[in-house]
């Protein structure tokens, strides 16, 4: 097994938290956001920064009693059972898969964007593939050069986010900000009501990825301290950045940012010329490049932990002498490629939508039941103010699905039902001893 130097210490783990929720949202995310709320799109995504950490406290509270891999997976296995902790497990390894997919693409398309000898869908396929390949490789040679990738990429993505933020406060023009709700949201389809609904999923998927971090405890120090506070810090960080982020520009652009598609790199040419916006796009294509290194980092996990319970073939679980879940990653990496080829992705990235929430709603549910089943154990957080929190948490989670497209619901609820026959596969080996149950937590 590796060695603790190879392992993920605190800031580590802040880093790939960072890493996994920070992607191109945020470069594209403040004019969509204004045209539904204006500069009142500030209020909602502080709303949506509550609600958000309302759910990570949650996480937090139930990672400390675990240092196996498998993030909600076990939270919902030991909570609600096996057949929820299937259900949660497998369409998390899913959501991954179709998300390496998507960013490995999204990574290519904008390369060729910029660069437009590299486009076109043979280019495209191609970078896809290098991507795919190359960060299968570095995760089959240990923990500790993902870790170094991981660092410096997450680093690297910052840096043109904290100086566009700190450049930028100094070019704001306060008239930008009145009035705070325009008319055009009166007279939007549902008046102001219904664009809050719009504007809160819109931001809100912004805030998604938090829970990945959980998933490779057993590469991580000490997870049952550094994960809950790592959670927590990630989300006031990447809170703070996202506010700064949208107030810079609306400051900047005003009205203009509605119809902007890359808003980011508009609003820095405009203070710094042209460089300012190729600065930016390099930091978008790092972005893009953080998050698949988080993918191929966090997919295998989960499917090694599966295998490990039995639920999905226990070759995945075959480790290399070093630790490194091997045919995980490989078939992590077949099946990502496959979807990236298959260019049916997009479709299909209307699962991870409504499917985050089945990796929500019962880590939040777990806080409760773990309170009175676990009540004696050390936990190394327990969130203030009883269960008020996890029951907003819950609250917010079916208002939130109460809100989804009827065919994001449809596709979300096919992904649970597809995955049965492998349940029921589970079950005929459990019955015939073939499984032995994990002690471990």
């Amino acid at each position: 097994m590796e060695q603790k130097d190879n392992k993920f210490g605190f800031w580590s783990i802040v880093l790939l938290g960072i890493n996994a929720i920070v992607g191109t949202g945020i470069f594209l995310l403040p004019n969509k956001a204004y045209a539904l709320m204006g500069p009142a799109s500030l209020g909602v995504l502080l709303f949506d920064a509550f609600l958000a950490i309302c759910i990570a406290l949650c996480f937090a509270e139930v990672a400390g009693f675990f240092t196996r891999n498998g993030g909600p997976y076990l939270y919902a296995k030991h909570s609600l059972g096996d057949f929820w902790g299937f259900e949660v497990g497998v369409l998390k390894w899913i959501v991954v898969l179709i998300a390496w997919a998507v960013m490995a693409v999204g990574f290519a398309t904008a390369l060729g964007a910029a660069i437009p000898a590299l486009s076109g869908d043979f280019m495209k396929d191609v970078i896809a593939t290098i991507i795919i390949v190359l960060l299968t490789v570095i995760n089959i040679i240990g923990v500790n050069m993902t870790k170094i990738l991981n660092n410096l990429i997450t680093v690297s993505k910052l840096v043109p986010l904290f100086a566009f933020i700190v450049i930028g406060l100094f070019a704001i023009n306060g008239t930008n900000f009145t009035p705070f709700v325009p008319d055009f949201v009166e007279l939007s389809d549902g008046g102001v009501s219904g664009a809050f609904a719009a504007t809160a999923i819109l931001l809100f998927f912004a805030y998604t990825g938090f829970e990945a971090i959980a998933v490779a405890a057993e590469d991580m120090e000490n997870p049952k301290k550094n994960l809950p506070r790592a959670i927590i810090t990630v989300m006031i960080i990447v809170s703070v950045l996202y506010m700064l982020v949208l107030a810079v520009c609306i400051g900047i652009m005003g009205d203009s940012l509605a119809n902007d598609k890359a808003p980011l790199q508009t609003a820095f040419g405009q203070i710094m010329g042209p460089w300012g916006m190729y600065f930016v796009l390099a930091g978008t294509l790092l972005s893009m490049g953080g998050i698949n290194i988080a993918q191929s980092f966090l997919g295998p996990r989960i499917a090694t932990s599966l295998a490990e319970d039995g639920m999905l073939p226990s070759v995945l679980a075959k480790r290399t002498s070093w630790g490194t879940p091997v045919v995980a990653c490989i078939v992590t990496g077949i099946f990502s490629l496959l979807l990236a080829w298959s260019g049916s992705f997009v479709q299909l990235a209307a699962i991870s939508a409504v499917s985050r929430f089945t990796q929500y709603l019962p880590t939040c549910v777990s806080v409760i039941i773990f309170r009175k089943k676990w009540a004696h154990k050390e936990r190394p957080y327990k969130i203030p103010g009883g269960i008020i929190i996890p029951v907003i948490a819950i609250i917010t989670s079916l208002w939130m699905l109460a809100q989804a497209k009827p065919n994001q619901l449809i596709w979300g609820l096919g992904g649970c039902i597809i995955i049965l026959p492998l349940y029921f596969l589970y079950l005929n080996k459990k019955k015939r001893g073939l499984i032995k149950e994990t002690e471990e937590l």
